[in-house]
């Protein structure tokens, strides 16, 4: 028993785990080299099972739920990182094609319109009337019913 606990205090858990074959030959030799001086041979010398006491088991069970939320976080750090970057990308190309930030806006309306919200706040840049402005103060027009003139009240004086 001494022997069996000197070679397995040697390896680590791990070890234990992972290379039961190779100690198993490893104590099979240091227990031939102890046995035959008496002529003894035993026949099989096995690790069947690793025991752990409860503590130790809670303590890996913890140290195994802090990895698998450290490789959860820097999984959503990742994410979070690559978003960023297409965030970035796709700014740059707005801000060097004409027209694409008047066509997100306009994406951006399309999926406002399919929610169910009964309030929509509309931030509707300039930019998107600024032909329509241009092109009625370049014309001159007579007074029409939505001209100025047209809607101004006028007063008679009569005597």
């Amino acid at each position: 028993q001494t022997t069996l606990r000197a070679a397995l205090g040697q390896a680590t858990l791990d070890e234990l785990l992972a290379n039961r074959e190779k100690i198993n030959q490893n104590l099979q030799k240091i227990i031939d080299e102890q046995t035959e001086p008496w002529g003894i041979k035993v026949a099989v010398v096995e690790i069947k099972d690793v025991e752990l006491p409860q503590s130790m088991q809670r303590a890996m069970a913890k140290q195994a739920e802090a990895e698998r939320e450290k490789r959860a976080k820097i999984i959503n750090a990742d994410g979070e990182y690559q978003a960023s970057q297409t965030l970035a990308n796709a700014a740059q190309i707005i801000s060097t094609q004409q027209g694409a930030l008047q066509l997100r806006f306009l994406q951006t309306l399309v999926e406002i319109g399919t929610e169910k919200n009964t309030t929509i706040v509309l931030p509707i840049p300039i930019e998107l009337f600024r032909p329509i402005l241009e092109a009625t103060t370049s014309k001159p027009s007579a007074p029409g019913p939505t001209s100025p003139k047209a809607l101004t009240p006028t007063t008679t004086e009569s005597g």
